[in-house]
């Protein structure tokens, strides 16, 4: 989690820049969060802030891998 210098309150905002959100979770793959987070942080408090900050480690789980997108889809056609 870096400081972008762009989150007032002094808590760091978690992007790190990786901004894709994952089609069935809903999240970011990259911090964890919605898009109503994402758009909604510099309006939080720093009480609301800390509190999704904690809860960001348990979504984790929620991303399920994917199975390698239109590349893994050609090897398997080519295989069979």
């Amino acid at each position: 989690m870096k400081d972008h210098g762009d989150t007032p309150g002094g808590i760091d905002s978690p992007c790190i820049r990786i901004c894709v959100i994952h089609p069935e979770a809903r999240i970011c793959t990259g911090c964890l969060r919605t898009i109503e987070e994402i758009t909604g942080w510099t309006a939080m408090s720093p009480e609301e802030r800390r509190a999704l900050m904690d809860e960001l480690p348990e979504r984790k789980g929620r991303l399920r891998k994917r199975r390698g997108g239109r590349r893994a889809k050609d090897a398997r056609r080519t295989a069979s």
